[in-house]
Parts: C-alpha cells; sequence; structure tokens
C-alpha cells in the first residue's frame, strides 16, 4: 500500500516540477501551452466568429478612416474652373472670386425659409438628420444601378456639400449618414437650417442666400418677393441645371413652380398668393464677363454632371473646348445684325451653330441674338429647342426614298392637285408654297425648288413610321411616335431641334456617317493633370446612310440649276468663292419658323431665325431673305478658315463632295427622267447620277386622254359625252402610279390617293 502511495506522490511530483502536455479543458476548447496550437476544432470557431468581427472592423475603417469632424462645418478652399476655347483664349471663368455674405437666421423671411423646407426636406424639425425611406431607395439604386444617390435632408446636403466629396458612392453616402446624426447631436435645428441657408451652393460663384440674393436679383435676402424667393430655393438641388442663367433657364421656372405648389400642400401659402407668385416678372441682375454664354454655359452643366457641382465650380479645372472664339464672336454679330434688318418683318430673334462634320466638333454656338436681350429672352438656347423645321426636313425624307429605292433623283412626281384619304382623319391636300402646280417634275428638281407636293408623295411611298424610324438613325431625337404625325411631316409638321439638324446633315456632309457633335477636347486640374480627352481621330462614327445616297442628296442640294426656278440663280444660297456647299431652306406655311441649313465636306451651319414664343413673322420672311443671309455670311467666313488649314491642314483648298463606288452616271430625258425609248427618241437630254443597283427602267409612252374640247382640259365624269374628244398624248406614270401627260398644255385632273398605301 505505501508503495502504490510512494509511486503516485512521485508521479504527481512530476507533474508539478516538469509538466510535458499539461492541458487546461473549458468545456470542449483545449489549448496546448507548449506549442501554442489550436485543435482543428478550434480554429474553425475562431474563424466562424472572427471573421465577421474583422470583416466589420475593415469595413469600418474603410468607410470612415479620415471622415472630418462634424464641428468642421467651414468654408473650403476653392481655385475657379476656367473654359477655354480651341485655341486657348478664355470663354468664361466659373467662380473667380467665392461670394458668401452671411446672415443671421432671423434677418431671413419665413417664406424664403418655409420655402427651403417644403421642397428640399417637409420633415426637417421632426427627423433626428436622415430620411430612413430615402436613405433604403438610396441603397437600392446602389444596389441596381451602381450609384447610391436620393433621400437627402437638409443636414446630408450641408454634410455632403462642406464636409464631403461629390462622388455617389456607398462609402460617402455613409460617412453622409453618421456625420449628419453628429451634426444633428451637435447643433440646434435653427443651427443647421443658418448653416445650410448661408453655405449651400446656388449656383455660378454664390454661396449662401444672401450671395445668390446679389447675383440673380441683386438685392438683399430680406426685400426678396415671394417670386424671388421660391426660384432661390429651388436651386440647390442641382444649381448648374436650374439656374436662371445657365444653359435652360425655363427650367427654372418650372422648378419655382414645383416649389409654390410644394408650399400650398404644406400650408405656408394660400393657393391666391402662389398664383400671385407664378405669374409675377421676375427681373434679373445683368451677368457680366462671359464670352460665347450659350455655348459657356452648356459646357458647364455638362462638367456639372460629370464632375458634380462642387467640382465644377471649385476644383479648378481647365476646360479646352471646340470653340473658335473668334468664329463665334463673327456669327453672334452677324446674327444680331441680321436679326436687326428683319425688324419691321416681326422677327425677333435668331440662332446659328456651326460643326466640322469629319470630327463632329462644335466652332460656334449662338442660342439667341444676345445672351442678355429682354423682349425675346435672350438666355434660352434655341439651339436646343424645338421649332418646326419646314421644308428643311425634305432631305431626309428624299435619301430615304433613294436608299430604298423607291425614286431616284431622276423620278419623275406628279406635282398636280392631290388629296390624301387617311382614315379616322380629314382628307389632307397639300399645296406648293407658291400656289402653283408644276406638273411632272423630276426628283431632282422638286427638292431643289422644295415643292411641296412632290415631298408629300415621297412621304407616301416612304410610309410615316419608317421615315421616323430613318431619321432617329440621321441624328433627329424629336420623332419618336411615328402615330402623332402625318404626311405634313416632310413640310415640317413635327418638331425638331437645330442641335439635331446639325447631326443629321453632318451624316450627308460625312459621306453617311453619323459623328456625335463635341463640345469639350481636354479636361485637366489646374495643376495640370489630364482628367479627360479626346482623341479627334479615335472617334468613331456610326455608318448610318450608304455614300451613294449621301452623295446624291448633296449633289442636287448644290446644284444651283435645280433650284433656279424657285430662287433665282444668284440668291443667298450661293457662297461667293465656294461652289461645293449644298444647302436648303425651310419655312413654316404659318410663318413661325424660319432655316437655312447648308454643309460642305468641312462645315455644317445651321440657322434659325423667328420668334420665342411663335409669333407669326410677316411680310415676305422666308429660307432666301430670312435665316439665309446669316447663313451665307457665316458658312463664307467659316470656309475661309477651314479651307486655309487654320483647323486641320488637311482641310486646305475646296473639297467637293467624293463620288463613291456605288454611283453611276448616264444620260436622261430631261422631260422623263428615263434613257431615250421609242416614245421618245429624241428627246432633250440631261446627265443623271444614280445608286448602281437602282438605274431607271422603263420610260415614257403615248396614251389616248379624253379631253373637253370645250374647256380644253382633260375630261371629267361631268364631262358631257357630245363634248369628250380622245386625243393621243405622250404620258409617264410617277412612283404613286398617278398618269401625267408630259405634253398636254393644261393641267390634269385632282386627283385623291388613299394612305397607308398598299404595298407590294
Amino acid at each position: 500500500m505505501a508503495k502504490k502511495e510512494a509511486k503516485k506522490k512521485k508521479k504527481n511530483e512530476k507533474v508539478v516540477k516538469k509538466p510535458k502536455k499539461a492541458k487546461v479543458s473549458i468545456k470542449r476548447f483545449s489549448f496546448k501551452f507548449k506549442k501554442f496550437k489550436l485543435p482543428k476544432l478550434t480554429r474553425r470557431k475562431a474563424i466562424l466568429f472572427g471573421t465577421p468581427i474583422l470583416a466589420f472592423v475593415a469595413v469600418s475603417i474603410w468607410l470612415f478612416w479620415g471622415i472630418p469632424a462634424p464641428g468642421n462645418l467651414s468654408d473650403q478652399q476653392a481655385v475657379s474652373t476656367k473654359i477655354l476655347d480651341r485655341n486657348g483664349k478664355l470663354i468664361f471663368e466659373i467662380y473667380s472670386d467665392e461670394r458668401r455674405s452671411p446672415i443671421g437666421l432671423d434677418e431671413i423671411p419665413d417664406y424664403v425659409k418655409n420655402a427651403t423646407i417644403a421642397i428640399e426636406d417637409k420633415n426637417f424639425y421632426s427627423h433626428g438628420g436622415f430620411d430612413l425611406l430615402g436613405l433604403i431607395r438610396g441603397l437600392s439604386k446602389y444596389f441596381t444601378e451602381g450609384r447610391a444617390e436620393g433621400g437627402s435632408t437638409l443636414t446630408q446636403q450641408l454634410v455632403k456639400n462642406s464636409l464631403l466629396t461629390p462622388e455617389r458612392t456607398i462609402r460617402r453616402k455613409a460617412r453622409e449618414f453618421v456625420l449628419s446624426i453628429l451634426v444633428e447631436l451637435r447643433y440646434s435645428k435653427d443651427e443647421i437650417l443658418e448653416l445650410y441657408l448661408n453655405q449651400i451652393p446656388y449656383g455660378s460663384t454664390a454661396y449662401g442666400i444672401e450671395a445668390a440674393s446679389e447675383l440673380y436679383f441683386g438685392k438683399e435676402t430680406k426685400d426678396l418677393t415671394l417670386a424671388e424667393a421660391t426660384l432661390l430655393a429651388g436651386l440647390p438641388q442641382s444649381p448648374t441645371r436650374y439656374s436662371p442663367f445657365g444653359a435652360h433657364p425655363e427650367l427654372a421656372k418650372g422648378r419655382q413652380e414645383t416649389v409654390l405648389r410644394r408650399m400650398v400642400e404644406d400650408g405656408y401659402v394660400t393657393q391666391e398668393e402662389a398664383d400671385n407668385a407664378k405669374g409675377e416678372e421676375l427681373h434679373y441682375a445683368e451677368t457680366k464677363g462671359l464670352n460665347a454664354p450659350h455655348f459657356a454655359l452648356w459646357v458647364k452643366e455638362l462638367l456639372a454632371e460629370k464632375y458634380g457641382d462642387r467640382v465644377t465650380e471649385q476644383g479648378g479645372l481647365r476646360v479646352t473646348t471646340t470653340l473658335d472664339l473668334d468664329l463665334q464672336e463673327f456669327a453672334q454679330e452677324v446674327v444680331k445684325e441680321e436679326v436687326g434688318k428683319l425688324e419691321n418683318y416681326n422677327v425677333g430673334n435668331g440662332a446659328a451653330l456651326v460643326t466640322r462634320p469629319e470630327t463632329g466638333e462644335i466652332l460656334a454656338m449662338v442660342g439667341s441674338k444676345d445672351y442678355f436681350a429682354e423682349d425675346e429672352d435672350g438666355k434660352v438656347n434655341i439651339i436646343f429647342a424645338e421649332r418646326q423645321p419646314g421644308s428643311s426636313i425634305k432631305p431626309l425624307n428624299y435619301a430615304l426614298g433613294i436608299k430604298e429605292g423607291s425614286i431616284t433623283a431622276a423620278s419623275v412626281l406628279a406635282d398636280i392637285p392631290t388629296c390624301f384619304s387617311v382614315l379616322g382623319q380629314e382628307i389632307y391636300c397639300p399645296v406648293n408654297y407658291d400656289g402653283e402646280f408644276h406638273g411632272a417634275v423630276q426628283a431632282r428638281f422638286a427638292l431643289g425648288n422644295s415643292f411641296n407636293i412632290p415631298a408629300v408623295r415621297v412621304l407616301a411611298l416612304n410610309g410615316i413610321k419608317e421615315f421616323t424610324e430613318f431619321t432617329n438613325s440621321m441624328g433627329i431625337t424629336t420623332y419618336t411616335d411615328p402615330s402623332k404625325y402625318g404626311l405634313s411631316l416632310t413640310l415640317g409638321g413635327g418638331e425638331v431641334k437645330p442641335y439635331d439638324m446639325a447631326v443629321a446633315y453632318g451624316v450627308f456632309a460625312n459621306q453617311g456617317v453619323k459623328k456625335p457633335l463635341i463640345p469639350i477636347l481636354k479636361v485637366e486640374d489646374w495643376h495640370g493633370k489630364v482628367l479627360d480627352e479626346i482623341k479627334l481621330d479615335e472617334v468613331e462614327g456610326d455608318r448610318v446612310l450608304d455614300q451613294g445616297t449621301s452623295y446624291v442628296i448633296s449633289h442636287i442640294l448644290l446644284d444651283n440649276n435645280a433650284r433656279s426656278q424657285a430662287f433665282g440663280t444668284s440668291s443667298y444660297l450661293n457662297v461667293r468663292g465656294h461652289p461645293e456647299v449644298s444647302v436648303k431652306t425651310g419655312t413654316t406655311n404659318d410663318r413661325r419658323d424660319n432655316w437655312t441649313v447648308g454643309f460642305s465636306p468641312k462645315a455644317v451651319v445651321v440657322v434659325w431665325v423667328g420668334n420665342n414664343d411663335n409669333t407669326a413673322m410677316s411680310g415676305a420672311v422666308s429660307g432666301v431673305s430670312g435665316a439665309s443671309p446669316i447663313w451665307n455670311r457665316i458658312m463664307r467666313e467659316t470656309l475661309d478658315k477651314t479651307e486655309t488649314g487654320y483647323f486641320d491642314e488637311k482641310d486646305e483648298g475646296h473639297a467637293w463632295p467624293l463620288q463613291p463606288s456605288n454611283i453611276i452616271g448616264m444620260n436622261i430625258c430631261a422631260n422623263t427622267g428615263y434613257p431615250p425609248n421609242d416614245a421618245t427618241p429624241d428627246c432633250p437630254q440631261r446627265f443623271e447620277y444614280f445608286l448602281e443597283d437602282h438605274t431607271p427602267e422603263g420610260g415614257a409612252f403615248r396614251q389616248d386622254i379624253p379631253i373637253d374640247r370645250v374647256l380644253q382640259q382633260q375630261a371629267t365624269n361631268d364631262t358631257a359625252p357630245e363634248n369628250i374628244e380622245m386625243q393621243n398624248h405622250l404620258v409617264i406614270t410617277d412612283p404613286l402610279n398617278t398618269i401625267i401627260c408630259l405634253d398636254c398644255g393644261f393641267p390634269m385632273q385632282e386627283v385623291t390617293i388613299s394612305y397607308p398605301l398598299i404595298k407590294q
């Protein structure tokens, strides 16, 4: 027994003196102190519980490392952004000296504060710094579209603009959320509102309500009317977009009306007060130091969309644009001068756009006769306005017909009294601008002289749906619903933007390739770091039209002989020293819009004159007497520069449209548009161009026609049988199967055509 106890004692002593593998067991966890090695089960649990903790720590560090203190709601250093022309000349400086005029909350009228709360954060005085539903919407936007946005309270906007960067990311949104709560804990609601109204950007150089009042209305905040206050309250959401001095001043008025509606809904003003404010005429302070104003403000808007308002106005960007300031100033002066000459014709405004079709560069943009004009609201940029194009849309219609082979440049079109019967609509009987009918007219001369009836016939052949789809491919963005239009669409019955017309005509100038219009070549920061740059030789266009069709349309529109019947041989459509220019005019039937659009392979110039409020012009205003003098002067100045290699050395010299390989030329009868046949063996001939796959087949033929011998006109159903005489005449059938007499010497009777046509 003693031996056993001694052995046990000895064993215990060994354990105490020299432990080999001592183990401490806590529940199921075992740790080996000697090797400090975790058993497999323990490592799995450590990973299981430790990974989320480590992930949380890592995410927290990523989200909040370097987060600014909520008490640091102070001014930030800012550097002005400069918009330059292509040669480095200053067009516009965004934020040269920041305008800040802090005022106390008690100095701000209640309706200014209430307007801000109504439009930006109706629950401002009841929430804790954030709108939970808005936050959820913003996060869902991030996971569905890759950017966080929406639901910002006044506190969040203050934090975002004063403490954070403008990028739309989940990281910035999380920082904004946390800082907003901390700001709410540190400051009272009135203090937050005062900070907001003194620091939030209102556009341009104005930070805070007092600076905005001075900039936009030239007065102190305490003197603002309800109408002025509500307009300013609508700006902070998107200062560049809604600025009354911006590219779209009409949006400022629409935003003001939204603010007024919200104030009525929240009980801050009565409906009568809102209506009075809505109808009040606003008088803005004059903006100074702005060259090429419509272009510069549009570029500013583009920058704000990409980089945010704060970077655009304070980030020291250096923006090299495509604009040629010398050409811009010339175009501005020409528009102003020529519109002034048209005052007696009730023409109040004009606009012009100049581009290089090969690259898409915008060389000049004149949005109105004078940015500061009050009689025509000069701040509206007509280049982006929707106006009826008149006949200037016709070349696209003829291009579709030639492309599809339904007509050629020589196709005879019946310019005779024609009515179109459309199911469910009133019968449509188009007339020509001169009130005359011209009989058998070939497409070249129908388009050149801008006759209406042949153009409507071509649209009937093409189909309205097919035509709108084709114009969309060419760059017209406003023809979105074919069901809204009738056959008058080819005469300008739908609205287009001058900007889109420059794109579409650029397709003809660029041999069928559509190039996007480019206003900006390079964006750098003020240290010279390139943020974005366009390599013009790398800008790819889309081929939307074959070279052959582009060539035929271009040739028709530069053919002075093809338009001489309507415009004479020495009109403003001829540019002295530049015979290679194609051009088309357009005037709406009600004389509300007047256009001239022309191009060469080196330049596209779009000119519009009219009145902003759609008031009709009077007198003899037409494409030749209205827009064309402006167009002629600007086109000549542009080509004088391009042909000396000013923009690119390869532009030197004249540039006729190049005849493509799929175009063939042949002699045809000048009266039939077909090669001579048995019925016309000795016809007078002329030369014409055709797509190689769509050369003319067929021709004129002889046919007996019933004639009213008394009235000496084509017999009708009302002609007495004894007065009918059959006469043999040379006739031809147009693409709508209308028979036209070529040698009758009297007009044909009216025909009625059912539309849509039954196509084979």
